[in-house]
């Protein structure tokens, strides 16, 4: 049982826009690329990057994925246009604030980043809210960031159709396949949205697909096909997303959820109504 009485108004039956769409390496209101706490995050990846040898785009997005595990605590935020900026000052932020992170961290090293709007069923965010399913929203918007890399780096990715472009030129590579050679056993098994491990982390440790790849179909884990309600299409950015859809929840559901859940950290007491909330 999921509601929709927290939900901003959508339009019903909308289909993916079949169009080319560019990405970006340009400044947002969400990806705030010229903020202090962003330009000094970015000179970390790049420190670390050059003393692990990571010289290619995608090895130093790995390094920045890296570092935002441990640097921004995972929670369950409902601020899905929080400034990049404002997630690190916080320390703390949803799946979606921090790919906004890893997508601001990209832009400022001139790789170009667009998002792919998924509206998933709510009923995927079971087992994380067991005796509050009464309140989770009917579909969660999701912005499931894609970065434009070159040939060799982004073998394997879709072009601007959403297609595989067999790795001859640049290709758009979506955040779960920066990590490549993962199966959906890799480390201990598929991703299953429950205890500390978000969508965020698991990219890095297993295949997540929303499209039922024949390397995992069936496999329920790593085929998220089935949550999958509808494919918005590409955007240039999440705010352009945002702008067109709206979020996850209306303005007074925000208001009131956001001091409670932007502090609770993912797989901390979720199914106890919030006796366990993590303070700042």
């Amino acid at each position: 049982m999921t509601s929709r009485l927290l939900m901003p108004v959508r339009a019903r039956d909308v289909e993916a826009l079949a169009r080319e769409v560019p990405g970006s390496t340009r400044p947002t209101p969400v990806l705030d690329l010229g903020h202090p706490l962003v330009t000094e995050l970015v000179a970390r990846v790049l420190r670390e990057s050059a003393a692990r040898g990571a010289v290619t785009d995608r090895a130093r997005l790995q390094v920045a994925h890296g570092i935002l595990v441990t640097a921004v605590r995972p929670v369950y935020s409902v601020e899905d246009r929080r400034r990049v900026s404002r997630t690190l000052r916080l320390g703390r932020g949803s799946c979606s604030q921090r790919m906004a992170v890893l997508e601001a961290v990209a832009r400022s090293l001139g790789v170009e980043t667009r998002v792919r709007g998924l509206l998933v069923d709510g009923s995927f965010w079971y087992p994380r809210f067991p005796k509050l399913r009464a309140f989770v929203p009917e579909e969660v918007l999701l912005a499931w960031p894609e970065f434009r890399l070159d040939g060799a780096d982004g073998a394997d990715g879709v072009d601007g159709s959403g297609r595989a472009d067999g790795g001859t030129g640049d290709a758009w590579v979506p955040i779960a396949e920066l990590f490549t050679g993962l199966g959906p056993s890799a480390h201990g098994g598929g991703f299953t949205n429950s205890g500390a491990e978000t969508l965020f982390e698991a990219v890095a440790r297993t295949t997540v697909d929303w499209d039922a790849p024949a390397a995992c179909a069936g496999s329920a884990p790593c085929d998220l096909s089935a949550h999958l309600r509808t494919d918005l299409g590409r955007f240039s950015s999440r705010d352009e997303l945002f702008d067109l859809h709206g979020q996850t929840l209306c303005r007074p559901a925000r208001t009131l959820a956001e001091p409670v859940l932007g502090r609770w950290s993912a797989g901390a007491g979720a199914g106890d109504g919030g006796a366990r909330s993590s303070a700042a």
